[in-house]
């Protein structure tokens, strides 16, 4: 039995039918109606924890919170759970992903941490300009904007229209200008490489790869020629990231890399509720949601 703990609806159509086309037992787990009786015994099966940092933004506030009781009650009940209490960790601050990186001698851009603007404002020229904003608490590429200058970052700061990430704390980053436009997102399976995507950056960095996305604009999910599995691709420190991925017990996970003008690379983000393209896995022959459907199947659970 396989059983995916998660909180969108309209993200797990895909694993449904990878899942059915192996005939595999399989049930979800909707984290906003679940409740815990910890006097129960979790059943006995491979969990998939697909909680989402974005979760907020549909709704589900302080389901990452439940998610982490449920992980400790099948932890306590030694249940297998792909992406645990480590992945989770990750999953929801992007403070703990850059530390865990550099850890592992990943290059991550230099960036700045605070919950009081004042504090943003007095280490931005420290970052040096552009640099841009982001949640420390997000996906998606939500609260990342760019700026060029200490006024307009003060301007943004000080104003209507900034947005707070759900724990309060804001990044400054250096922004890494890319040539081509593009970020890359290297996909993981059992924390192995499986494929890597090219992403078109040009209209802005709220780029959810899911064929069903919650933002109401900016999000290209439609459009094949965003997203591109990339042929022969090769990463110098490529088993960096997968001795990462071991160290944090994450089983499945999408990181994202850019490159700078020198070529080198920077990553920025990992998700370990990745979602994947149609369009683009459809062009390229591949499949992650059969490649997960087939990993989970392999895990043993707990007799």
């Amino acid at each position: 039995m396989i059983i995916v703990i998660h909180e969108n609806k309209e993200w797990i159509s895909p694993f449904a039918l990878a899942f059915e086309s192996l005939k595999l037992s399989h049930d979800f787990w909707y984290l906003p109606e679940m409740s815990l009786d910890l006097t129960e015994i979790p059943p006995n099966a491979v969990f998939w924890n697909r909680m989402s940092a974005s979760s907020h933004t549909r709704g589900h506030r302080y389901e990452p919170e439940l998610t982490a009781g449920i992980l400790s009650w099948l932890k306590r009940h030694n249940r297998v759970v792909v992406n645990g209490p480590k992945a989770l960790d990750l999953e929801i601050s992007k403070i703990r992903q850059y530390q865990e990186m550099e850890s592992f001698g990943i290059s991550v851009p230099k960036t700045f941490c605070s919950l009081r603007s004042s504090d943003l404002l007095s280490a931005a020229d420290k970052i040096g300009f552009p640099l841009i904003t982001k949640h420390n608490r997000a996906g998606k590429g939500l609260g990342v904007k760019k700026f060029d200058s200490h006024n307009a970052l003060e301007n943004y700061l000080s104003g209507s229209n900034f947005e707070s990430s759900p724990d309060g704390i804001t990044l400054l980053q250096q922004y890494i200008e890319a040539p081509s436009n593009s970020i890359t997102r290297m996909e993981f399976v059992n924390g192995k490489f499986l494929y890597a995507v090219e992403v078109d950056t040009r209209d802005g960095f709220e780029l959810c790869p899911a064929e069903a996305c919650e933002l109401d604009s900016n999000c290209p999910t439609v459009e094949v020629n965003k997203f591109t599995i990339c042929n022969d691709f090769e990463l110098d420190d490529l088993a960096r990231y997968e001795e990462f991925l071991s160290h944090n017990d994450i089983g499945i996970a999408g990181i994202e890399i850019i490159y700078d003008k020198s070529g080198k690379s920077w990553a920025y983000d990992v998700n370990t509720n990745t979602n994947y393209n149609p369009q683009a896995e459809s062009i390229a022959d591949v499949s992650a949601p059969n490649a997960i459907a087939r990993y989970l199947s392999s895990v043993k659970s707990d007799s």
